[in-house]
């Protein structure tokens, strides 16, 4: 595989960027947390696009993967304009966003940002808010005295590290206190043997969405990566239907 391109922001912040040409809307792939565009459902939808000759981009946030930066000086708000830079710079005309767990929370606050481009959005065990529901009142208080939360993950031998500066941006981003107002079609899929995002995040972001044309796919034994062989054929099924109905609408 040949090298990422680069897509220079500004002041150091440069992110390493797959583009692939072909027909619109342009997908755009978002990774969960400590995650990257090399996963397999980032690289299964890239090679389906392929396939298919659509459009598409993947890319990692400042300080993942192969970007530039510094992972523990990121924030959320610094990765919601990583989002809206790919897509004012990347690609043209109409967008679907598929977020993976904090991707999902990055696809709803991009939506919300550029409600002119983004004409659909997937979320796959999507994390809103999760710097409120996902963190004990006591890991709270750690982050805000020390600054630093380490934790042990089940993911890989890197710890899983969150800074107090990512949690405070993801606590002044939160989303579902109340209507969430994007108006385009959404998908969400989520797995109820799911460990680190509740199922039930799903149905209440279901809830708060403005958006009358709003889809849960719940999957009995999926865990939260939904990564298996099935679970990438839920999400590639549902991905084309999704861009069909958004064709016919442009």
């Amino acid at each position: 595989m040949s090298d990422p391109s680069s897509l220079d922001l500004g002041s150091g912040r440069i992110l390493a960027c797959r583009r692939r040409d072909g027909a619109g809307p342009t997908l755009v792939f978002l990774p969960g947390y400590m995650s990257d565009m090399e996963g397999g459902k980032a690289t299964a939808l890239d090679s389906w696009a392929e396939s298919r000759g659509r459009a598409m981009v993947r890319f990692d946030y400042a300080g993942c993967g192969v970007s530039a930066g510094a992972f523990e000086e990121q924030t959320l708000a610094g990765w919601r304009d990583d989002v809206l830079a790919v897509i004012d710079r990347l690609a043209e005309g109409p967008v679907v966003l598929v977020g993976s767990s904090m991707g999902g929370w990055l696809m709803l606050l991009a939506a919300l940002e550029r409600p002119e481009r983004v004409a659909g959005l997937v979320g796959i065990a999507a994390a809103p808010d999760f710097t409120d529901w996902g963190f004990t009142s006591e890991q709270k208080n750690a982050l805000l005295a020390v600054g630093r939360l380490e934790e042990a993950s089940p993911y890989g031998e890197a710890p899983y590290v969150t800074t107090r500066g990512f949690w405070e941006s993801g606590q002044a981003l939160r989303l579902l206190h109340g209507e969430v107002t994007i108006d385009c079609p959404v998908r969400l899929l989520h797995g109820l043997e799911d460990r680190d995002v509740p199922w039930r995040v799903s149905l209440r972001l279901m809830e708060q969405l403005r958006s009358s044309d709003t889809q849960a796919c719940l999957i009995k034994d999926g865990d939260h990566r939904l990564s298996r062989d099935g679970d990438i054929a839920i999400l590639l099924s549902t991905v084309e239907r999704l861009l069909d109905l958004v064709d016919k609408d442009t």
